[in-house]
């Protein structure tokens, strides 16, 4: 461990300039710092079951009770931190696909959410004693901290194919001498999906993360309202370096939004779960489709691509699999460009041509609907390997979704400038609403 102090916590606003006192929120890792003497898993024999007869021998770890969940599967390198601390995947149960896990700890400062979401975590080989100057503790430590249960020992190559050909699938796993119990829960366990995940993940209120900010000039940024539908951190503080930013429920309803804080733009953010659930995300979807119609400059990355896939008309559907790890390639069908991209979704868009692309074997999937937006769309992105929908631009309105993450950390920064666009496209509509005003000598244009 180094010999500074550990940074704690999560400030999203520090260092823009203009911002003084900025507001400061829990970084999951922030458990680790009060202890001091860090304890070795049990090593107790463990026993994964799935829904489809499948199982598995391994060893446990981290909380040593009984999980739950979807089984997935991510493919990322390094970022266990990240994915774990990942809102996305709330309800799941994460299989790591690189079979070390833990090599260099766990760090303060760089987790994406104040918990860990999964509901359990699989790999090979948990690394015992970690090996980084800043790492305050492992991932046993992290797990058992934050009370998620974890198995090691696990043939993860096994796992991951059996999960790429079939699909997703529910899963329990836990101590050996608990296989009945398993089995009992096993039989009557429904889809998280079916849960308002949304919610469970979402801020209850709203909360402005950097008042005052200003650009290198000294000219304030213009505001953002951000909707959580489970946003990570790395996201709030890509808008805060471009945005004054509202941090706000997933539930607040657009009329709400306008009324107490007077945002010039609104952001929709990812998520867990179904987009089409009548919850959190639905309301979401309501206010997107509201700021649309308004003429506001939006933007949506992932579950927010997705709720605007929805407002568009379209079906959303569940993956085979999905994508989940830092080096999918997406083209940009205006550019020819090549982007790989991190990405962390289990539902996609329909293609408006070619309908649902590598659909889960269940067939879930959304209702049609109508397009309540106003407004017609084109297929800007697409995934290279499977040829999914992955970014929505709107025709004549200030408005774009992509289904990938620019805010990759770690992971490929090739699609940071959307940001960018974002924020030029922000200044752009403020600059020809305010001609508007003063052409008409009063009013909103």
């Amino acid at each position: 461990m180094s010999g500074t102090t550990p940074p704690r916590g999560f400030t999203p606003g520090a260092g823009v300039p203009g911002v003084f006192d900025a507001p400061s929120f829990t970084d999951a890792a922030d458990c680790l710092l009060e202890i001091t003497e860090h304890q070795q898993p049990s090593g107790s024999p463990g026993l994964l079951l799935l829904a489809d007869g499948t199982s598995y021998q391994g060893r446990l770890f981290g909380s040593e009770h009984i999980a739950q969940g979807e089984l997935v599967f991510t493919t990322g390198m390094c970022g266990y931190q990240e994915s774990l601390t990942d809102p996305s995947f709330a309800g799941q149960v994460l299989t790591f696909t690189w079979p070390l896990l833990g090599n260099y700890g766990i760090l303060p400062g760089i987790s994406e959410s104040a918990g860990v979401h999964p509901r359990g975590v699989v790999c090979r080989q948990l690394m015992r004693n970690p090996d980084h100057r800043d790492s305050v503790g492992g991932v046993h430590d992290f797990l058992a901290a934050h009370g998620v249960p974890g198995i090691e020992g696990v043939d993860t190559r096994a796992l991951t194919r059996r999960v790429r050909e079939h699909g997703t699938v529910l899963c329990v796993f836990g101590p050996e001498d608990k296989a009945d119990e398993m089995r009992s829960i096993l039989s009557e366990m429904n889809s998280p999906d079916e849960d308002d995940l949304v919610a469970s993940v979402s801020r209850n209120d709203a909360v402005l993360l950097n008042q005052g900010a200003c650009d290198s000039e000294g000219i304030p940024l213009p505001r953002l309202a951000a909707l959580d539908c489970g946003i990570k951190y790395n996201i709030l503080r890509e808008l805060c370096r471009r945005f004054e930013v509202v941090w706000c429920p997933a539930s607040l309803s657009f009329d709400q939004i306008i009324s107490d804080w007077e945002p010039d733009a609104l952001f929709a953010s990812n998520g867990p779960g179904d987009p089409a659930h009548p919850g959190d995300a639905t309301a979401a979807r309501e206010s997107l489709a509201a700021a649309v119609r308004a003429d506001m400059p939006v933007m949506g990355i992932c579950l927010g691509h997705q709720l605007m896939g929805l407002a568009a008309g379209l079906r959303t559907y569940k993956l085979r699999y999905g994508h989940r790890g830092a080096n999918q390639p997406v083209v940009d069908l205006e550019t020819g460009r090549v982007h790989i991209t991190s990405q962390n979704h289990g539902f996609a868009v329909e293609d408006p041509d070619k309908g649902m692309l590598a659909p889960h074997p269940t067939g879930a999937c959304s209702q049609a609907g109508d397009n309540t937006l106003e407004a017609d769309f084109t297929v800007r992105h697409i995934n290279a390997n499977d040829r999914t929908v992955e970014g929505l631009d709107l025709v004549g309105k200030p408005a774009f979704t992509i289904q990938f993450h620019p805010e990759a950390c770690p992971g490929p920064h090739d699609a940071s400038p959307l940001f960018d666009r974002f924020s030029e496209m922000v200044a752009e509509h403020l600059v020809e609403r305010q001609s508007a005003i003063a052409r008409r000598g009063d009013g909103y244009a």
